[in-house]
């Protein structure tokens, strides 16, 4: 197993519940990649992922299974907002998927988007359900059924804060699973969109863990010990093949499952940095923007969005003990970045925020792998090949080790990484002089 993130992490363990002997490498000096803790104003932190989507149950399954059931926790109901230049600061539509509205008409959708687009949105209830049914992307789907506006004021800002991406360049079935089908079933979108979520607060479709997402890597850490996994930090691989890898000089042969970007093709990213503050504000004691706040594109404040994780969080909130964390993701660190974020943040909360309130400030810059289709003959995991966001990549990391189990490593007839008859390559090398990089 190359690579030690959260993808790589989830095969190796599911492949030693298996009965398979695994030899996990990473290159870093920890595991987890970009699921890991980071203290900001003495408190632990997720540095990165701090949710979980709760479209599938790939996530909440993986939880269960590492015994943290106990310690799924739902967000605070109190809903997010969005914020563009000409309108401020105004809270999403009570129910919605993605920023797709299940009611075109509520005054919030107007609001945002404008009487005119609303009513374009509202079209949707008119349109035959074959409009859109063969959409291979959200923003396509959304455009045929609800109109432009709708797409670019309400969905964009919601698709770049939470994927770093547009609609238009998100495939359907990946982000939205079911949307389509609950279209056909139901007729309309927005009765789709009331299908699948319900009467689910904006912004609520995530779960997170008490304590912290790092903890998922703790616990698979914990368990792979447990089951005997031999695992390699600070392990730098200079070649790959398909049943074999260079490591250190050494060749180590076996079946070989890759989660790090780059290390077999040329790796596209994109650069997330996100800024954390911790504040001692009274005014922020009442969540005066619920959860969170998404910003338009065409916005003057830098950040994409915001999260008051201790008004999202009750754990967090205790923990904080009086104080606020908020966080706030951009596309670039900006020069003078703590004012910058304290600008952006009081901004987007609507609050004076003085430098003497910021107790703390904390800066981690992420590259995120952008979606790339699978390089033949190499058994790829993470980001990279599943697509952003933990229950995409947990899904797709834990599809690859059932396919696995129950084909080339299922017992007896398994080649396990590290057990093999030759220590020499039997093949071209797919990547020469490439390290590997955690996904």
């Amino acid at each position: 197993m190359i690579g030690g993130g959260i993808a790589g992490l989830v095969v190796a363990r599911d492949l030693a519940v298996g009965g398979v002997p695994v030899m996990l490498l990473e290159a870093d000096d920890r595991l987890g990649g970009q699921v890991r803790r980071h203290r900001v104003g003495g408190i632990d932190l997720d540095a990165g992922a701090e949710a979980f989507a709760i479209r599938t149950s790939a996530v909440a399954d993986l939880a269960e299974e590492l015994g943290l059931r106990a310690d799924i926790v739902a967000p605070q109901p109190a809903g997010a907002w969005l914020y563009s230049d000409d309108r401020g600061a105004l809270p999403l539509p009570a129910t919605s998927l993605l920023g797709i509205p299940a009611t075109p008409f509520d005054a919030a959708v107007a609001r945002i988007v404008g009487r005119r687009a609303a009513l374009r949105a509202g079209l949707d209830a008119v349109l035959p359900r074959r409009v859109g049914a063969t959409s291979r992307t959200l923003g396509e789907l959304v455009r045929r059924r609800m109109g432009t506006a709708t797409v670019e004021g309400l969905v964009a800002p919601v698709t770049v804060g939470v994927h770093s991406t547009h609609p238009d360049e998100l495939p359907l079935e990946r982000v939205a699973p079911g949307l389509l089908a609950a279209l056909a079933a139901q007729g309309t979108l927005a009765r789709a969109v009331r299908r699948l979520r319900g009467s689910a607060i904006a912004g609520s479709a995530v779960a997170g863990i008490r304590g912290g997402i790092t903890r998922l890597v703790d616990e698979l850490r914990a368990d792979l010990e447990r089951r005997g996994a031999d695992i390699r930090v600070g392990a730098r691989v200079d070649e790959v093949w398909a049943d074999g890898a260079l490591v250190g000089g050494q060749s180590v042969p076996g079946a070989v499952v890759v989660a790090a970007p780059g290390l077999v093709a040329p790796a596209q990213s994109r650069r997330t940095v996100l800024a954390t503050l911790v504040l001692d504000s009274v005014e922020l004691d009442s969540a005066p923007r619920g959860s969170g706040v998404l910003v338009a594109r065409s916005s003057r404040v830098m950040a994409k969005a915001l999260t008051h994780q201790t008004a999202k969080w009750s754990w967090l909130a205790e923990r904080a003990a009086g104080r606020h964390v908020v966080r706030l993701s951009y596309a670039s660190a900006p020069p003078d970045f703590s004012e910058v974020a304290r600008a952006d943040a009081a901004e987007l909360l609507g609050i004076d925020i003085r430098p003497g309130q910021v107790l703390d400030f904390a800066t981690v810059e992420w590259s995120r792998a952008v979606r790339q289709p699978p390089v033949p003959g190499v058994v790829q995991v993470g980001e990279s090949v599943a697509g952003t966001g933990l229950a995409s990549v947990v899904a797709q990391a834990r599809a690859q080790a059932a396919s696995l189990l129950s084909g080339p490593l299922a017992p007896p007839h398994g080649r396990p990484l590290g057990r093999g008859a030759s220590t020499k390559p039997k093949s071209r090398s797919v990547v020469p002089g490439k390290e590997n990089d955690t996904e």
